[in-house]
C-alpha cells in the first residue's frame, strides 16, 4: 500500500488530533481510576475501574455524600472516598454515631458501625472531610498524618461511574438518606 505526501499528511493530522483530543479529555474533563484495597467496600470492590468527572469540582465544591477521587498527603496516591462534611460543619464521632452539626447521621451505605472517637472538629475553609465506607479499615480524614483535612485542590473529581467489570457497570449515586432531616442538605455554621 503506498501513500502519497497528501494521503500520509492527512493521517499525521488524524492521529495527532485523536491524541490532542484524548488528551484534552483526560486532563480537563474525565480520568479513570482503579479501586485499590477494601476501604470502600460494601459499595466499591478492589479491582473495580472508575470514570472521575474532573470538571464538576471547577464549578462547585464537592458536597457531602459524593464519592471522590483525593490525592492525599503523599503526592504519588491517590485514594477513594466519601466526602462526609465540607467547610464550616462541625463533626463529632462518638461510640459509633457520626454526628454532623450536631444531628445523628443515617448512613445506610457503610460496612460497620464506627470502632473509633473522633473529637467534635470543625472542618476548616477550603477542605472536605472524607471517610471511605468500610470505617474501620479506611485510611482516611480521621488520620491526620497521612490524609487529614483534604484541601479542595487535592480532590481530583467525583467519581460518576462504574465501567468495568462490565456486569458490575453502574451510575455511581449519592445515597438517599431517610429520616426527620436531610443530611446532604444541612445549613453550613459559619
Amino acid at each position: 500500500m503506498e501513500f502519497n505526501k497528501s494521503e500520509l499528511r492527512e493521517w499525521i493530522e488524524s492521529i495527532a488530533g485523536s491524541v490532542l483530543t484524548a488528551l484534552f479529555i483526560m486532563v480537563f474533563l474525565f480520568q479513570t481510576y482503579k479501586v485499590e484495597g477494601k476501604s470502600m467496600e460494601p459499595n466499591l470492590h478492589e479491582g473495580q475501574r472508575l470514570i472521575v468527572d474532573k470538571l464538576t469540582y471547577r464549578f462547585r465544591p464537592p458536597k457531602p455524600g459524593e464519592v471522590v477521587v483525593i490525592k492525599p498527603k503523599d503526592p504519588s496516591k491517590k485514594f477513594v472516598k466519601r466526602v462526609i462534611a465540607t467547610e464550616g460543619q462541625n463533626l463529632q464521632i462518638n461510640n459509633g454515631s457520626l454526628r454532623i452539626n450536631g444531628l445523628p447521621v443515617h448512613e445506610p451505605y457503610i460496612l460497620e458501625k464506627l470502632d473509633d472517637d473522633y473529637e467534635w472538629t470543625v472542618i476548616p475553609q477550603g477542605t472536605v472531610f472524607v471517610m471511605g465506607d468500610n470505617r474501620n479499615r479506611s485510611m482516611d480524614s480521621r488520620d491526620q498524618r497521612n490524609v487529614g483535612f483534604v484541601p479542595l485542590e487535592n480532590v481530583v473529581g467525583k467519581a460518576v461511574f462504574i465501567y468495568w467489570p462490565l456486569t458490575q457497570a453502574q451510575v455511581i449515586k449519592t445515597p438517599e438518606v431517610k429520616g426527620d432531616w436531610d443530611f446532604f442538605n444541612i445549613e453550613i455554621n459559619q
